[in-house]
């Protein structure tokens, strides 16, 4: 690697353009919009001008190739994309799924399902949102899963519940992961799970609730019953049994997106730190000159730094097609370690006012914390490097 490419590695500044773009989007929608979103319904809360602007200019589509009619765009460009929003204030989370789940379809769905979903997905006129995983008596533990698709005659039955589906009433179409075949019957427990691409459309109809979840972030979440619902077998997704694999060959995208994103997140609350602490003046003096104030400031910036280094190494393996599984989860660990530094001492900095919703920093201080359990709990992490990593015992 010469001296060039490893200034590209260190430039916070790669993808200048796609970045002043998403940002000139971005500048429409202030605090104050999504401020106000919170005080909605769970029906009028989703941010669905927001979304539809960053469909209609292409960036939720910035990882379809172009022959399914999207933008053909590395990961890292993806991520930049998703980390440029969170920069500017906005959430990311409102429709960063797109960018992940679609790569099962991608890489493992049949030219038919490609060839129907993904030109759709790329324009907005299909929704691929909800996510299926989790529920209420498995959480990390995804192998344990309850709930069954049973084979009827050309399709399938699915009984069972998901919880904390983000998105699932902002859908048209959700990735599930259902099992097939009992797990007392399978050889290894991962086994016997398989994926299916849903159209939530018919399954609202057909025997599928959905019911929003009130939490403390408007992340639009939700759990999913799913009583006799009926799906049509083509809506399986590469083999019977096969699917945890397959949702386990996406999960270093995800790594990579979501900690790209908590970057960004890192950035907004760090820059107001920063801000307040040059201008809010106490005892004649900012308070930024008190060591108090500003080495907490220095030592989240640090954090911030080392973790986006990290998380470019990661993307960038990912990008190359090596093993990046412990790359990848350090990433998505140090990514929320440094967002929460940057929180902490944000709301710190402002002191009372940290507490008033103008400021606009409680919003991002409990997307922080977010991050520290979601879609990976940093145990769980820890869990992976000891284990695959670090050659030590299992340890659940």
């Amino acid at each position: 690697m010469d001296e060039q490419e490893i200034k590209l590695v260190l430039d916070d500044e790669d993808f200048p353009e796609l970045r002043s773009e998403v940002r000139k989007l971005c500048e429409k929608y202030p605090s104050k919009y999504w401020l106000d979103l919170e005080d909605q319904t769970p029906d009028t809360s989703y941010p669905t001008e927001f979304v539809q602007e960053l469909t209609d200019a292409g960036y939720l589509a910035a990882l379809i190739p172009p022959e399914y009619g999207g933008s053909g765009l590395s990961l890292r460009a993806g991520s930049v994309i998703l980390e440029t929003v969170c920069e500017m204030g906005c959430q990311g989370s409102a429709c960063h799924a797109q960018m992940y789940t679609m790569g099962t379809v991608l890489r493992h769905g049949s030219d038919d399902q490609k060839q129907s979903y993904l030109p759709k997905i790329a324009t907005g006129e299909l929704r691929l949102q909800a996510f299926g995983v989790t529920e209420p008596t498995t959480g990390s533990d995804t192998t344990q899963l309850r709930t069954r698709a049973e084979r009827d005659g050309n399709g399938y039955i699915i009984n069972g519940q998901k919880v904390w589906t983000s998105r699932a009433g902002h859908s048209d179409l959700m990735l599930l992961l259902a099992r097939t075949t009992p797990k007392e019957q399978c050889e290894k427990r991962t086994d016997g799970v398989s994926v299916f691409l849903i159209d939530m459309r018919d399954a609202k109809n057909n025997g599928m609730e959905i019911k929003p979840i009130d939490a403390m972030i408007n992340h639009n979440t939700t759990e999913v019953f799913f009583d006799n619902v009926n799906i049509p077998g083509d809506a399986l997704i590469g083999e019977e049994g096969k699917g945890f694999r397959y949702i386990l060959d996406g999960m270093n995208a995800e790594r990579c997106l979501v900690s790209a994103e908590s970057i960004g997140n890192a950035r907004f609350l760090l820059n107001k730190a920063v801000k307040y602490a040059n201008e809010r003046v106490v005892f004649n003096r900012p308070i930024g000159k008190n060591q108090g104030i500003q080495f907490p400031i220095s030592d989240a910036y640090i954090k911030l730094q080392t973790a986006d280094l990290m998380v470019r190494k990661a993307t960038a393996m990912f990008e190359a097609g090596l093993r990046c599984g412990a790359e990848a989860n350090c990433a998505k660990y140090l990514s929320s370690e440094a967002l929460w530094a940057c929180a902490e001492t944000c709301f710190t900095t402002h002191g009372g006012f940290a507490f008033a919703k103008e400021y606009d920093v409680e919003r991002k201080w409990r997307d922080a914390r977010l991050s520290r359990n979601a879609p990976i709990s940093p145990n769980m992490i820890m869990n992976f490097i000891g284990q695959h990593v670090l050659g030590l015992p299992r340890s659940y």
